[in-house]
């Protein structure tokens, strides 16, 4: 079901509100931030466990913030590197659309469509009780497929296009999983920024 044609979609969902905004950024804005973040970002390849087996997690990620605070997930703890000028600026712009304030921010690099991200939510006790979480994409796109865990006729996807900004905020992540699945389709490198709050 494709819920978002226009350009900016604020959706209400049970249990979740999302904001999606698919020309975020302009074209040459996403192509230099995105060789800046390839290039410049100190990428960890972690192993995860995940039902008790422990594999490497498939993509490469980094944590950045503004404070000294870890972050785990999966049995991953996260030390953060501090935040660029470049990731400063882009937080900035994200924050005056979320109505929010972020300290720090997850970096994922799918390097191709074998890297994914399975079925999860954002709902650590790290991030506080209802997280907004705002999600710029960066690179080739990607389906966003998500589910409400409890009304099985919930099921959405959404194509995450080269510099879109998702927001999802109210009670999203204790109702609704999501995931970036794999693709058998020849895809390029994407990058995601993920900015949260970390307590």
């Amino acid at each position: 079901m494709d819920l978002f044609s226009n350009q900016k979609t604020i959706l209400e969902l049970p249990d979740a509100e999302i904001t999606y905004i698919a020309d975020f950024l302009k074209a040459d804005e996403t192509r230099n931030l995105f060789e800046h973040l390839k290039h410049k970002t100190k990428w960890q390849h972690d192993d995860i466990t995940i039902f008790g087996k422990t594999h490497k997690q498939p993509r490469l990620t980094a944590l950045h913030a503004e404070t000294n605070k870890t972050y785990t997930y999966s049995n991953v703890t996260m030390h953060p590197e501090p935040m660029s000028s470049e990731l400063l600026n882009i937080k900035k712009k994200i924050e005056i659309i979320a109505k929010s304030e972020f300290n720090s921010v997850l970096l994922n690099l799918y390097r191709d469509g074998k890297d994914s991200n399975g079925w999860h939510a954002d709902n650590e006790k790290e991030l506080g009780t209802n997280p907004i979480i705002a999600s710029l994409s960066l690179g080739a796109a990607r389906v966003f497929h998500f589910k409400h865990r409890e009304i099985k006729t919930e099921r959405h996807k959404l194509l995450l296009k080269n510099g879109s900004l998702l927001i999802m905020s109210g009670t999203m992540q204790h109702y609704w999983l999501h995931q970036i699945p794999k693709t058998q389709k020849p895809i390029g490198e994407r990058i995601n920024l993920t900015f949260r709050n970390i307590y």
